[in-house]
């Protein structure tokens, strides 16, 4: 790597994940001080994972969860 580069650090993620996972990293990341972002499907409207992130946002509510 050249010594030109630099390296920015996260100042927030996207976590593409559900449930128990998803909240494990979303404590991971608040510790580092990161902002957390969380997508949801309508069948994961009151899921405990979306109110865990700093913000959340949902998917297409005309498609299932896959196709989201």
């Amino acid at each position: 790597m050249s010594k030109d580069v630099k390296i920015r650090p996260f100042r927030k993620v996207l976590v593409a994940n559900r449930g128990e996972i998803a909240i494990r990293v979303f404590r991971a990341l608040n510790e580092l001080g990161i902002s957390t972002v969380s997508i949801f499907s309508k069948e994961d409207k009151y899921a405990l994972f979306h109110s865990k992130a700093d913000e959340s946002y949902p998917l297409n509510p005309d498609k299932g969860p896959i196709d989201a």
